[in-house]
């Protein structure tokens, strides 16, 4: 299923959301005109290569951490930075006008960043660059699911060349994203050799993890009054 738009309405223009897409559609731009060595050093200076924590990586320098930061906007391909955009377009800016724009920015990073560590924590001897927004991302959608359940999420689903599209409750929707994680995550780490795979599944729920803890302390006083009258 392929999320097209959302139903919930959005009282302010979510500046912070388009902010932080355009840094991800800048960076990873440049990158694509750079010489294909100076983007492949910058991808693994910058982004986060988890061995490099747990023991001396090929002589990467120690950057006290800041890959985990700067990991979340960097992008392997075009897909990978699509899919990611396209997810915070369509989510980011419900979470954004409940929380404000400053405690939305303070609640990516700080999803973005547990989530990253979590994939270092289940995988701390592997040996290439971990990057995308995707934990960060993870954590908006928590957030979305606790504050906006039973809005309509449209969805495609590509049936062969049928226009097959649907609308479904935003916490079945994303209850089946969480199952899929959880899924390709534990059957990643049960069955490594069969199931070798590019994507920081334990980043995506680390990320989902923290966005249901954390999003309640972020919302805006009225926001949270209510939350807690309901």
């Amino acid at each position: 299923m392929i999320p097209i738009r959302d139903t919930a309405p959005c009282y302010s223009r979510p500046l912070v959301t388009w902010g932080i897409m355009a840094v991800c559609i800048i960076v990873f731009v440049s990158m694509q005109l750079m010489p294909d060595q100076l983007s492949l050093r910058l991808i693994n200076l910058y982004g986060m290569v988890p061995i490099r924590y747990t023991k001396q990586y090929y002589g990467l320098p120690f950057d006290g951490y800041l890959s985990f930061l700067t990991s979340l906007f960097l992008h392997g391909n075009w897909l990978h930075l699509i899919m990611n955009m396209w997810f915070l377009w369509i989510f980011g800016d419900n979470v954004e006008d409940r929380m404000g724009r400053l405690p939305f920015l303070i609640f990516y990073l700080a999803c973005g960043l547990l989530a990253t560590y979590l994939q270092w924590f289940f995988d701390p001897n592997l040996a290439i660059p971990v990057v995308g927004a995707s934990g960060a991302i993870a954590g908006i959608l928590a957030a979305y699911f606790f504050l906006y359940p039973f809005e309509r999420v449209v969805v495609w689903i590509p049936i062969l060349i049928l226009p097959i599209v649907i609308h479904v409750p935003a916490v079945a929707f994303l209850g089946l994203w969480v199952l899929v994680q959880l899924h390709s995550a534990t059957t990643a780490m049960l069955f490594e050799n069969v199931a070798a795979t590019d994507v920081a599944w334990w980043a995506h729920l680390g990320g989902f993890v923290a966005g249901s803890i954390l999003y309640r302390w972020f919302l805006r006083k009225e926001q949270a009054e209510k939350n807690e009258l309901l």
